[in-house]
């Protein structure tokens, strides 16, 4: 009796555990037919075959540079190459999606079709549109195409598990296709082969491979919610492909102007540390911080300035510095839209009226040396000998000129040359009053600092030891 008792007992603290499903209430997982859904949907798909004249930069720096102001670079060099990539037909003329970087400096294109009785057939094509921080294309064939369609979907109503399936020509190999499932959404930190730009990708991991570019992710039901983008070299199993909603609101400026007409809000904006945000009085650090306003900018003229943290913009939550450059860019010219902001231990609303992003948008914007000893670095007040020797844009601040290793300032990721514009939200005028407030601060507090590195500013937060 007692070793049934205890079996009982042992059995009923096992079955508190956990919780299983009805066997009449189970999920019976049903395998799609691949074989319809390939054969419905390839014939769309094209091999793409460009000469282009390659390029070869120096030019870098961060991804959000690129949308919040562009700016001049070096004249790349230029040597031929020859390129293959992937597109589909979304109308029978010949009118086919690809990427931007596909042909990209293409000086002239070939597509391979399919033909009504199945063989292949060539045709040269033309550029009509490109979106190149988008990463998106729009060519036309030379004649009359009467290809195969495929019909676009909505990329809204996927969801992480659905089943999708990718086409391409990878590695020139044509009409191959892979399947995998959606992985992940929204994927918007991801910069493919170190490529500046807007995205929004959908994360699959259907074997997405170099030729892949250009071609389709679909779903179950035939329809195209994806344009297959980027691979992670790191590791397989990982592939990027761009929403085809997102696509759907440029083609009608890819056709008639021959490029995206992006929105503009003008400023310059960073990640959110922890203790940055500890310094504003944040609770987590969620949102994007604006570290430059742009002068005669939408931003300055809704009254938006440094040290803000825009929370939501148009009602949607900006999790991370890497939302809003697409939603501002997206939201459309001449739109009105509210944003809610944090300043000085506050919530505000403001609204801010878009502009189209400027082309041609420009940056207007005795040697005396004091150590700021807890912190493991020196500054100097700024001499035409340092702002030649750092190439610096003006006068105002303090420049950075050494820092210890394994220092504060270096676990805060500051720089030799750059220049400290403001501590707490005073401003630094001179190398010894910033050396004699850091001086006054207690150990433990908290600086926010306002500094200016090459073109841009930004903020950089520290605690003193």
């Amino acid at each position: 009796m007692l070793l049934g008792l205890s079996f009982a007992q042992s059995a009923h603290a096992k079955e508190s555990l956990w919780s299983e499903r009805s066997s009449s209430s189970r999920i019976l997982a049903q395998v799609p037919d691949f074989a319809a859904l390939a054969k419905q949907v390839v014939p769309a798909v094209v091999a793409i075959q460009v000469e282009q004249k390659a390029k070869m930069s120096r030019r870098g720096g961060d991804p959000l540079e690129y949308f919040f102001r562009p700016f001049g670079g070096n004249v790349p060099q230029e040597f031929n190459n020859r390129g293959l990539g992937s597109g589909l037909v979304i109308r029978e003329d010949g009118l086919i999606l690809t990427n931007h970087h596909v042909v990209e400096d293409a000086s002239s294109i070939e597509v391979v079709l399919t033909a009504p009785d199945g063989g292949e057939k060539t045709m040269t094509a033309t550029v009509l549109g490109t979106a190149p921080e988008y990463d998106v294309a729009l060519i036309k064939t030379d004649g009359d195409a009467k290809a195969s369609v495929a019909y676009l979907g909505d990329s809204d109503r996927i969801s992480i598990g659905d089943w999708v399936m990718a086409i391409g020509n990878p590695f020139g190999l044509s009409h191959s296709v892979s399947v995998g499932i959606i992985s992940a959404k929204e994927r918007r930190e991801i910069m493919p082969s170190g490529r500046r730009g807007l995205y929004d990708f959908l994360q699959t991991d259907a074997s997405i491979n170099p030729g892949n570019s250009g071609g389709p992710l679909v779903n179950m039901r035939g329809e195209v919610i994806g344009i297959n983008s980027a691979i992670n070299a790191a590791g397989a199993g990982i592939g990027f492909a761009i929403p085809i909603n997102m696509v759907k609101e440029m083609l009608p400026d890819l056709k008639a102007k021959g490029k995206y007409t992006r929105s503009w809000i003008g400023i310059r904006i960073q990640p959110l540390t922890d203790a940055l945000a500890e310094s504003l009085g944040l609770k987590k650090a969620v949102g994007a911080l604006v570290s430059e306003v742009v002068p005669n900018s939408p931003a300055e003229k809704a009254g938006i300035k440094d040290e803000d943290v825009v929370l939501e913009f148009d009602g949607k939550p900006v999790r991370s510095s890497s939302d809003l450059p697409l939603y501002a860019s997206m939201a459309g010219v001449g739109k009105s839209v509210p944003l809610k902001i944090w300043r000085q231990g506050k919530e505000r609303a403001v609204n801010v009226i878009l502009t189209e992003f400027p082309d041609d948008e420009v940056v207007v914007a005795g040697d005396s040396t004091s150590e700021a000893g807890e912190l493991g670095m020196t500054v100097a007040d700024i001499t035409p000998e340092l702002k030649r020797q750092f190439e610096l844009s003006n006068d105002r601040g303090v420049v950075v000129k050494e820092i210890a290793p394994g220092s504060p300032a270096a676990r805060a990721q500051l720089r030799v040359g750059d220049v400290i514009l403001s501590l707490n939200r005073s401003k630094t005028s001179n190398a010894r009053t910033f050396a004699q407030a850091t001086k006054e601060l207690k150990s433990g507090d908290l600086m926010r600092l306002q500094v200016e590195r090459g073109n841009g500013r930004l903020f950089v937060a520290l605690r003193k030891p």
